[in-house]
């Protein structure tokens, strides 16, 4: 086994999609530090500069202080506590939902709640976008239910998907992402609202890069076009901390709280999660100039990429793409850009489609319009070199 294992590292390595893990600390202003230097940070999610905000660190030692480190067991069993149920209330006032629950991380709970949908019916379809994230694809693998996945953004694709199977199932599910993570672009809720209920299907919507980021107060798309069954958020990007979130009708939870394993055999989130979580839902729906300054960060890196004529996917936010093509291309811009104190790491297949390998710049408040303007000439400095 052990020169099958060595084997598949060799092929990786010789396309060029060899990937290692490198320690680094975040730090103030959008900066990092690895291996001793200082780096304009343009890779991380945390969009509002969050995770090192004062309140969350101060909140998180409270509720260490208060109620230890861990939870002690599933959320079943006796791992929900009341800070628990204050935060799900919380997420629900500010999703406009009856009721919310949290969970683990964003990859858990949409591997968990996918599965869990697939069984209300006793013949379930998933029509799926196709450029949907990883754990929403390993969510439709468990789920017994049969999957399409339409072409991006492509509602006439998802229309006749929906027509040619509409006397063949019970139930039907159609997920997408608002913020779409390796293209920057959105999905049009308010038709896919519209097909949703022509279709009696129910839309399930994951808004881990629109939380915080986009919609009234930073309550994600869905809180502007509502209609969703389900809609999956996380704390780990916009909101500074980690955990994820759904929020739904307290229908929906109940059955959750039934038929959803990766909630029922999880330990629960622990008491410092549960603070930072707090915290961010406090500063959040306050932060509008934050939002304005990212917004205008994203444009100005758009235009000027667009002016080069580099592809951008059609990005509308503040996750930009530089479409290059080859990996080799891709690493080499990479290396480039760290060369210059710029950290904007390649995306590679198979995270992104073959022939798309990438830089993918995700910006940040606590970023400034000098630093957007370094990163724009160290790129007009590799194009032309």
């Amino acid at each position: 086994m052990i020169d099958h294992i060595r084997q598949s590292l060799e092929t990786i390595a010789a396309k060029d999609r060899m990937r290692a893990v490198r320690a680094s600390e975040m730090t103030a202003g959008g900066r990092i530090e690895r291996d001793g230097c200082q780096l304009i940070d343009f890779s991380s999610n945390d969009y509002l500069g969050l995770a090192l905000h004062p309140l969350l660190k101060q909140r998180s030692c409270e509720f260490i202080e208060r109620f230890g480190a861990g939870a002690g067991a599933s959320r079943l069993i006796t791992g929900t506590s009341q800070a628990h149920e204050d935060i799900e209330r919380q997420i629900a006032a500010f999703k406009g939902t009856e009721a919310a629950l949290v969970m683990a991380s964003g990859w858990q709970a949409n591997a968990g709640v996918i599965p869990a949908l697939a069984k209300a019916a006793p013949r379930t379809v998933i029509f799926a976008d196709e450029l949907v994230h990883n754990s929403i694809h390993a969510g439709c693998r468990g789920a017994k239910a049969e999957v399409y996945f339409y072409r991006h953004n492509d509602l006439a694709d998802l229309q006749r998907l929906l027509n040619d199977t509409a006397s063949t199932f019970d139930g039907r599910v159609v997920i997408t992402e608002s913020v779409f993570s390796m293209d920057g672009d959105g999905a049009d809720l308010a038709a896919l609202n519209a097909i949703a209920a022509e279709h009696d299907a129910m839309l399930y919507v994951d808004e881990a890069h629109a939380t915080g980021v986009l919609g009234e107060r930073g309550a994600g798309l869905t809180a502007d076009h509502p209609g969703a069954g389900v809609v999956m958020g996380t704390f780990s990007k916009a909101l500074g901390g980690f955990g994820a979130y759904v929020a739904c009708s307290q229908l929906m939870r109940d059955y959750l709280v039934n038929m959803c394993a990766g909630l029922i055999f999880s330990t629960a989130p622990p008491p410092a999660v549960l603070g930072s979580m707090s915290a961010a839902l406090e500063l959040v729906p306050e932060m509008d100039a934050e939002r304005a300054h990212l917004a205008a960060l994203s444009e100005q890196l758009r235009e000027g990429l667009l002016a080069m004529g580099y592809d951008t996917r059609g990005s509308t936010t503040q996750i930009v793409p530089l479409v290059v093509g080859a990996e080799a291309d891709a690493l080499a811009l990479g290396q480039h850009l760290l060369d210059r104190s710029i950290a904007a790491l390649p995306i590679r297949p198979p995270t992104v489609p073959n022939g798309t390998s990438r830089i993918r710049f995700a910006l940040r408040s606590t970023l400034s319009r000098e630093d957007v303007d370094h990163v724009l000439s160290a790129v007009a400095e590799w194009r032309d070199a």
